[in-house]
């Protein structure tokens, strides 16, 4: 008799998750060390010589070397006009040397010309102290910078009242502010805080600011007196001596640090009721 085989065992098997590798999780974007394109070179310290030329070769009076980190060595510069390198030891054969000359502070470089703008932008030891190279993108960030202080500025004097609105004008326009209305002095301050925020927001947040349009006040009041040697402070009403302007300081800011004083704020509520 033939024996009947027991049917297999069915053993079932999880599913397998299919992983996919996506080529973009690898991929990273290069992006290119040099940018073809004009360039625009302008001197710091908004200088503007009609003519300024920049050394060109390596001299002993003007040494013209880059340190390449890779090999750990100096290596000699120069603008040759024939050469496509500004490394003397990539250059081959004659050499025809060129002038680097800023005019009116400005030096535009054509983007035919790669050799000087990679000296000027990569090797020059002289860039950033002398002269730097125009970017738009830093050129944006910059007045937006300055946009947002002005924003600040306008904002802060805005809410400002009228008294230290004549304290910080008063840093400007001196004892014209006393002549002044309300709204010329809110006018003024608002011009003052878009025209130089940065100036503007730091005498807000400096307290002697006040303290000495206080001193100011009260002198072409005649509630307080300084001599004519400017040296002293004395009381309007009976000539008592108040204090000592320190040599070699400024009186009113002299007064004002002297009103922080445990006598002197006795002294500066007394001024206070008076100007009130």
């Amino acid at each position: 008799m033939a024996t009947k085989k027991a049917p297999a065992k069915k053993v079932e098997v999880a599913p397998q998750e299919e992983k996919v590798v996506t080529t973009t999780s690898i991929k990273k974007e290069i992006k290119p060390e040099w940018e073809t394109k004009d360039r625009i070179y302008y001197l710091k310290g908004d200088k503007s010589p009609l003519t300024l030329t920049i050394p060109g070769r390596h001299t002993r009076k003007h040494a013209l070397l880059y340190f390449d980190k890779k090999s750990g060595k100096q290596r000699e510069i120069r603008y040759a006009t024939n050469q496509s390198s500004p490394l003397v030891d990539e250059q081959k054969g004659e050499c025809t040397m060129g002038h680097i000359r800023f005019m009116d502070g400005v030096l535009t470089v054509p983007k035919e010309k790669q050799n000087l703008q990679k000296l000027l932008s990569l090797y020059h030891p002289l860039k950033n102290k002398l002269y730097e190279e125009f970017s738009a993108v830093e050129k944006a960030e910059d007045e937006l910078d300055v946009l947002d202080l002005q924003i600040d500025a306008l904002n802060a004097a805005r809410e400002m009242d009228v008294d230290q609105c004549e304290a910080i004008l008063r840093v400007e326009l001196g004892s014209k502010v006393s002549s002044m209305s309300s709204k010329e002095l809110r006018r003024d301050l608002l011009l003052f805080a878009r025209n130089n925020p940065s100036l503007f927001l730091e005498l807000a947040n400096d307290e002697n600011v006040q303290l000495r349009n206080v001193a100011i006040t009260a002198s072409e009041l005649g509630i307080i007196v300084l001599s004519q040697d400017q040296r002293t402070f004395n009381w309007g009403s009976n000539g008592r001596k108040l204090m000592t302007v320190p040599f070699d300081e400024n009186p009113y800011s002299a007064m004002a640090s002297y009103f922080k004083t445990d006598e002197g704020v006795e002294v500066f509520r007394s001024i206070e009721k008076n100007m009130n």
